[in-house]
């Protein structure tokens, strides 16, 4: 009896001892798995800190580097908004379309100007012209119906105002110029972002300002409505035209139109008679009979200058 207690008591120390030992044994597991964690805090930690340097980084030079639009908008007294265009230069026309637009060759704009941001609206030429236009819509349509020479008859009643501008047409170069802001290709960017035309415009005319503008932060440049410009049209006039703010032949039967229409088809079309590139020529008579798709926008030389 006694050597059986003398047993027991030394198996339950032995057991008391693994257990000591077990328990040192998790203690030490714990501490290195705290210590683990604790290192593994500071290495997301720091991971989390270059994370957020590298995105504010990414962010700052996407901001720097990203095309935007810097060009200072000015508002006349009837509230038409033009944008502020810097003088540069470009290559104008192209040795990919139809024979008018060639040879491609570079121009030179001299001075700033004032370019309309978007196409002149039924709201604008009615506050104008004391009138609406024969097919309006609301104020925010762009004017359709118009010949070159009822454009000439609300320039020179915009003109009568006397608010500090001289109002005209944009030259065949300046618009040119302004529709590529920048740019050397057909488009100035994604046409479906920055077009009204065939394969996104139901055939039909849509509101101002409603898709992207272009780089310099003009609307509609390509589409909507083809735009009259100043010029005459002379399908041979690139080959002799003058490098530094040409004004277009002094006379002719047809002025020129630019950037197509809601009717036109895009660049799937496979065809040179795609009036929406930003190198495409298009002509018409001065009075001609009025279609849907005409339109125009203008521009506005501070009379100080």
């Amino acid at each position: 009896m006694l050597a059986s207690g003398r047993y027991r008591s030394r198996f339950c120390n032995d057991l008391s001892l693994l257990d000591g030992i077990e328990q040192m044994k998790l203690d030490q597991i714990l501490k290195r798995l705290a210590r683990i964690r604790s290192k593994l805090l500071i290495v997301i930690g720091v991971l989390l800190v270059f994370v957020v340097i590298f995105a504010v980084s990414a962010g700052f030079l996407l901001w720097f580097t990203a095309p935007r639009d810097k060009s200072k908008i000015v508002k006349n007294s009837i509230g038409i908004e033009f944008v502020s265009l810097p003088a540069g230069s470009f290559i104008m026309g192209s040795e990919n379309g139809k024979s008018d637009e060639k040879p491609a060759h570079r121009v030179t704009i001299s001075r700033d100007f004032l370019l309309g941001r978007y196409e002149v609206t039924q709201g604008e030429w009615k506050a104008v012209m004391g009138r609406e236009h024969a097919n309006f819509k609301s104020s925010s349509f762009p004017v359709q119906f118009v010949t070159w020479n009822d454009i000439q008859e609300f320039i020179a009643r915009l003109n009568q105002t006397n608010d500090g501008y001289t109002y005209r047409l944009p030259t065949e170069a300046e618009w040119e110029y302004a529709c590529r802001a920048g740019t050397t290709t057909e488009y100035a960017d994604e046409l479906q972002w920055l077009a009204w035309y065939r394969n996104n415009s139901d055939q039909k005319v849509h509101p101002v300002g409603h898709l992207h503008p272009n780089a310099w932060g003009l609307y509609d440049m390509h589409g909507n409505v083809t735009e009259f410009v100043q010029d005459w049209y002379d399908a041979n006039y690139y080959q002799n035209s003058p490098g530094a703010d040409p004004q277009g032949p002094g006379n002719g039967k047809e002025r020129v139109l630019r950037g197509g229409s809601f009717f036109d088809p895009g660049p799937l079309s496979n065809s040179t008679d795609e009036f929406l590139r930003s190198a495409a020529r298009n002509h018409t008579v001065p009075d001609d009979g009025t279609l849907e798709e005409y339109g125009f926008r203008i521009v506005a030389v501070p009379r100080n200058r």
